[in-house]
């Protein structure tokens, strides 16, 4: 039978220490960040660390030891990149370069293609109400933001169309899951008040896995992601 003492000694925890990274761990990832020119998933950064390392923990203190910095470590589309803090962005408006607006046709477009994704053309032109020119269509692929996924296993096989991780970093999302929901979008005047009755804002997808109703892209398709830029033909911006 265990002693009051043993007892008292096996009743006291242990305290929880929480998990650090070394000083040295963190200036190896770091310095990885810095010189990519693109940003890194975890994968890849922990292949380059040293063996034992939790790549999760160094990032998560990395990225508290920027937060307050002029730089911040952000994570965009699954992958980490430094930035320029955005309440400093204000400094950079003089080498920013200046961009084409796109226009009504065409944010209305991807807006589709972002939350109804994998969609068809036949089936942006269903949800938008009138025909959209081949040539909106290919200023979004010019843009990178959006790419053809696979063919829609119907009648003509049409092309579908999703979104892309250059789509994510434009608009600084995480995940698609962030993009505003029905409240959210109520909130900024983008939608009516008075909405149908049954309205409601599809939860889009981040799972680039084809759909059943999908099949893969041929060889010729994959020039579509390199379409060049086409003027809206007149009269188009409905």
């Amino acid at each position: 039978m265990a002693s009051l003492a043993e007892k008292r000694i096996a009743d006291v925890e242990e305290p929880s220490v929480d998990p650090q990274a070394r000083p040295e761990e963190l200036r190896l990832l770091e310095a990885l960040l810095f010189a990519s020119t693109e940003p890194l998933d975890q994968a890849a950064l922990a292949k380059r660390m040293p063996d034992g390392v939790d790549i999760k923990v160094a990032l998560a203190q990395l990225q508290a030891d920027y937060a307050s910095r002029g730089v911040n470590l952000v994570r965009v589309a699954n992958k980490w990149t430094f930035r320029t803090a955005g309440d400093l962005s204000w400094l950079m408006t003089r080498e920013s370069t200046e961009t084409r607006r796109l226009s009504r046709a065409a944010i209305e477009m991807l807006a589709i293609i972002a939350y109804h994704q994998p969609v068809t053309r036949a089936e942006i032109e269903d949800i938008r109400g009138v025909i959209t020119s081949k040539g909106t269509l290919d200023v979004l692929l010019e843009t990178g933001w959006i790419r053809p996924r696979g063919r829609r296993k119907t009648p003509g096989r049409p092309l579908t169309f999703g979104t892309t991780e250059a789509f994510l970093s434009q608009f600084s999302l995480e995940a698609l899951g962030d993009l505003p929901g029905l409240e959210e979008l109520k909130g900024t005047g983008l939608l009516d008040s008075r909405l149908p009755s049954g309205f409601s804002v599809p939860v889009p997808s981040d799972d680039p896995t084809l759909r059943d109703d999908e099949d893969p892209l041929d060889i010729d398709d994959l020039e579509l992601a390199l379409a060049p830029a086409v003027e809206p033909e007149a009269g188009e911006g409905s």
